[in-house]
């Protein structure tokens, strides 16, 4: 696993836990575009009950049982190296100090990963980690027990980043039976059940340990603004774990094992596998080669309890609107920055990873019946679904930075020409400039950053600075402003609690 894709991973869980550590995909790689695989009927999951003792053996059996069917995957990728003139920053710089050099070619090199996965299927199909298999030009599998060490190759069927899941399948089997895995309920995980995992860490194929589920629902980050809930285990993983299974004190899967919290990339008792469950769904469309996912276009963010009575609502459940993609679905279908989500398609919705799991889960084409407050009034509109790309999904673009604002540690300005040049805004666009932010203040805990232009507060428009602190300054300090901004052609809704 290279440094650089565990850095960058690192940095994604720090953002999301809040935590001086970082997180490892317990492997990496890269690749080529699915291919046609046959179809196999979907495994069968037991739901029974949990129950029974646990004895000196009770490890031992499911070792031995559940070993076979695990396998150890190598992969290869390339990758193109730098040359001669991106290393000293381009032409013009290797000119400079050099004069005119032979331009070199660019060259390719090849990197290995290892990763793990399981058999699922008699005719060779297996589950493993999209980040295992991507960008990949080259998969092998090695199988319990080959003592010559041979390999088998295998291609990749479908991908899906969300789940961070992959389905491969050997070009060539060995001459043996298959043995396959069979899938428990990962519903029925609970913190404190016995689990085991069976992997290749750092390339140690095989290795099983055990533990405990530590918790359920944590959000793991899949895709930028995109959670997928996992289960967390003190499990030993380590890199090349990735892939392999967690299984439940019956030895059936009820996980993929997918990434560590660590500081030094290796095992510090919080790992992380995505429940089987969840995988299972969308087994049939990794067959088919492609995972087809729902968009509505929006970015979301919780109700704070501060909101609640501002919003109208009795608790805080549902999802706020903070921003609308244009010309996308949301858009089309009416809904506006700063209304709340609480029905999707006739139910009720808890949060904001309710709402992202319904609506990915919902075809492309479907009209759905999506009822917001908005001004504490139910309203509801009928959005069509899209299909989600992830690859051009869009993002708001952050601007950059520049009277002083009580209660909210921001400094703002008027928005002048001068402004207006810098931020590139339309001339229909009025409001006050953020021009500092105190890191630690309500607005910047809210999500605000320099640069953003606030267009409205509490609903009301704003002309300039004078106007914002204005508003601003009746608000009692413990409640909740609502804030319209402008950031790089989307309008977004914050909500920030005065101190």
């Amino acid at each position: 696993m290279s440094t650089r894709r565990t850095t960058v991973f690192s940095m994604a869980l720090i953002a999301v836990v809040s935590m001086a550590v970082g997180m490892v995909l317990t492997s990496r790689l890269d690749l080529s575009s699915s291919s046609e695989a046959q179809s196999f009927g979907l495994p069968p999951m037991n739901s029974d009950p949990l129950t029974g003792t646990i004895d000196a053996q009770t490890f031992r059996r499911i070792a031995t049982a559940q070993t076979p069917m695990v396998v150890n995957i190598r992969t290869e990728s390339r990758r193109r190296t730098q040359d001669l003139t991106e290393f000293f920053g381009g032409d013009d710089l290797l000119r400079r100090f050099f004069g005119e050099p032979q331009q070199e070619q660019p060259r390719e090199e090849f990197t290995q990963g290892a990763g793990t996965g399981f058999v699922i299927d008699e005719d060779g199909f297996i589950l493993t980690n999209n980040h295992v298999v991507e960008g990949a030009t080259k998969i092998e599998v090695g199988f319990f027990n080959d003592d010559d060490g041979e390999t088998y190759e295998a291609r990749l069927v479908g991908r899906d980043q969300l789940t961070d899941s992959a389905l491969i399948q050997l070009i060539e089997s060995p001459d043996h039976e298959l043995p396959v895995a069979t899938f428990g309920d990962s519903d029925q995980m609970q913190p404190g059940d016995w689990v085991m995992a069976i992997g290749n860490p750092f390339n140690m194929a095989h290795t099983v340990t055990v533990g405990v589920i530590s918790a359920i629902g944590r959000p793991f980050p899949v895709a930028t603004g995109r959670n997928q809930d996992v289960l967390q285990t003190d499990a030993a993983i380590n890199p090349g774990n990735s892939g392999g299974p967690l299984l439940n004190i019956r030895g059936e899967v009820v996980g993929i094992n997918t990434a560590i919290v660590s500081d030094r990339a290796s095992n510090v008792g919080i790992g992380f596998a995505i429940p089987i469950n969840t995988v299972r769904e969308i087994l049939t469309q990794l067959q088919s080669g492609k995972v087809t996912r729902g968009r509505i276009g929006v970015n979301i963010t919780p109700v704070l309890s501060e909101a609640v009575d501002a919003f109208g609502l009795s608790d805080t459940r549902g999802a706020v609107v903070a921003s609308v993609v244009p010309d996308g679905p949301a858009a089309r279908g009416g809904l506006e920055p700063g209304d709340v989500i609480v029905e999707y398609n006739g139910e009720s919705i808890e949060d904001t990873a309710d709402l992202q799991n319904r609506v990915t889960g919902t075809a492309p084409g479907t009209e759905v019946p999506v009822t917001v407050m908005r001004d504490r009034e139910r309203t509801t509109l009928d959005v069509t679904i899209e299909e989600l790309d992830l690859d051009t999904e869009s993002q708001p673009r952050v601007a950059q930075n520049e009277g002083e604002s009580p209660g909210f540690g921001m400094t703002l300005a008027d928005l002048d020409g001068d402004w207006a040049r810098r931020l590139r805004t339309p001339a229909d666009v009025a409001g006050a400039v953020i021009v500092d932010l105190d890191a630690r203040g309500a607005a910047a805990r809210a999500g605000m950053q320099r640069g953003d232009v606030v267009v409205e507060v509490n609903r009301i428009p704003i002309r300039g600075a004078n106007a914002a602190v204005q508003e601003l300054r009746v608000i009692d300090s413990g409640d909740t402003a609502f804030f319209l901004i402008w950031r790089g052609g989307t309008e977004i809704f914050v909500q920030a609690t005065k101190e």
